[in-house]
């Protein structure tokens, strides 16, 4: 089984990556859906964000306040690493999880769509590396559009991961998907059957 990591900024477009692999037979071990199952109501790090970062990023019912969160993990270093320090070492378990229960289910291709892969070091479990790249202006206009952040908040959104040069840099394949969504559908296949002819 060939495990490709895939990754990219955010608003670069990945999720339309991944959700077009998985049309293709792929597994997908989504990132951003683990990172929800571990901070649902009741879910296992809450009460270590609670410890860490107290009422005030949780909502009178005790739901984490995920937008409150953002604002101060994304406007402060140290905050962002306390978060990823209880956050990544669950991520990574599930994440070594998912992959094995890939490979005896048979799959013949898994996909880590992570947005930290290079920055939580998880492409060390990878054959190869895909990233989703566009230029920092359409990400940032593509962030406020999506996400009614104001430029600030989709500033230091954009500060908080690698620059999206770095990580295409030391990607095996690179996909622009500044243009048409079709001619990013158009590429998928061709590289999807690179990838299973790599594991013959």
């Amino acid at each position: 089984m060939r495990v490709i990591g895939l990754t990219g900024g955010i608003a670069c477009g990945k999720s339309t990556i991944s959700a077009a692999l998985r049309e293709m037979g792929a597994v997908i071990i989504d990132g951003d859906v683990l990172s929800r199952e571990l901070t649902v109501p009741g879910g296992p790090a809450l009460p270590a964000i609670r410890e860490q970062f107290g009422d005030g990023v949780f909502l009178p019912d005790g739901v984490l306040d995920r937008r409150a969160l953002g604002a101060v993990v994304f406007g402060s270093d140290q905050a962002r690493e306390c978060l990823d320090g209880i956050m990544q070492p669950m991520l990574r378990r599930m994440i070594l999880e998912g992959i094995e229960n890939a490979r005896a289910s048979g799959a013949a291709l898994c996909v880590l769509d992570m947005p930290l892969l290079y920055e939580a070091g998880l492409d060390v479990l990878c054959d190869r590396v895909w990233c989703a790249w566009i230029p920092r202006e359409t990400q940032i206009a593509r962030l406020m559009a999506r996400d009614g952040f104001t430029c600030d908040e989709a500033e230091a959104r954009l500060r908080s991961q690698l620059p999206a040069e770095q990580k295409a840099a030391r990607a095996d394949v690179v996909i622009d998907t500044s243009g048409a969504i079709q001619y990013t559908m158009d590429r998928l296949p061709t590289l999807f059957q690179e990838e299973l002819r790599q594991d013959v």
